[in-house]
């Protein structure tokens, strides 16, 4: 791929990961911002970027990808709608998509450049600079969505882009898909793993766990300010989802109640047999 300016708008995990990617993989050119001048000048010291990004450099930018919230990828992109060069492609990383994509679409339409909506599916449960790392993304799906009339052959520069870092897959959706299936996917997760830790029980479970606990509780560990608005912004994907859920599991409990071993296995079975299917696996 030709070498491309491309500034990066936020250092956390995804961002600084990114940058990391970038420089270790590819041989584009990185500019960097942070709120933070601390973790900014940490970029730079150890070379996840190439300089800082701002006002005046943007306009050098053939990609800039924002990680921010999503509110404040919304006001990044607008405050700065007339300064992006005529068809820089803009991406942001938020995990939900019709929010922000609804919102900057026309924007970039109006004022030339194109918004592609994007959510890397890698992470860990912490968050911040100091946790990215350049494999972040390796054998991870990046999905995209793009504007409706996107030519083929921009979007095939995008995923080419992302392929260079160590995603293995580039799905394509449309921002109602997205947040319809990542309430399911992501959302619906971090909100079992909150709840099921405040058990009574989990102050007494040293000594009497192992790795089902370990899987269960680690995005429990969440930035509740960020997952706040996330959830917020895809209300009613994420509530239809945690209604369903608390559907299923009162059979479960009303089997087990009352002592119903065929009811019970029945639907241990189905479980079993439904996660094998989504595999892939023959029984």
């Amino acid at each position: 791929m030709d070498k491309k300016r491309i500034g990066i708008v936020g250092l956390g995990l995804i961002g600084g990961s990114l940058a990391k990617a970038f420089k270790q993989d590819t041989d584009h050119e990185i500019y960097g911002s942070d709120i933070n001048e601390t973790v900014f000048r940490k970029a730079l010291l150890i070379s996840a970027v190439d300089d800082r990004l701002t006002d005046e450099n943007i306009p050098l930018c053939d990609v800039v990808i924002v990680s921010l919230y999503p509110n404040d990828t919304i006001e990044y992109v607008k405050s700065r709608a007339g300064i992006f060069k005529k068809g820089c492609v803009v991406i942001d990383c938020c995990g939900v998509k019709d929010y922000v994509c609804g919102a900057l679409f026309p924007v970039a339409k109006a004022n030339g450049f194109v918004f592609v909506g994007g959510h890397p599916m890698a992470g860990l449960e912490h968050s911040g600079f100091k946790y990215s790392k350049k494999a972040l993304f390796n054998n991870a799906s990046m999905i995209l969505t793009p504007p409706p009339g996107l030519p083929i052959e921009a979007l095939q520069q995008i995923k080419a882009l992302f392929l260079e870092l160590g995603f293995t897959n580039v799905s394509i959706s449309t921002p109602v898909k997205h947040d319809k299936i990542i309430a399911f996917s992501s959302q619906l997760a971090h909100v079992v793993s909150s709840a099921y830790i405040k058990s009574p029980s989990a102050i007494e479970h040293p000594g009497f766990s192992a790795g089902s606990y370990k899987d269960l509780t680690r995005v429990a560990k969440l930035n509740e300010v960020m997952w706040t608005e996330l959830f917020l912004e895809n209300r009613e994907n994420l509530a239809y989802e945690i209604d369903g859920i608390i559907e299923r599991l009162a059979e479960y409990s009303a089997a087990i109640r009352n002592g119903n071993a065929g009811t019970l296995e029945s639907l241990l079975r189905d479980g079993r047999e439904k996660k094998a299917l989504i595999d892939g696996e023959v029984f």
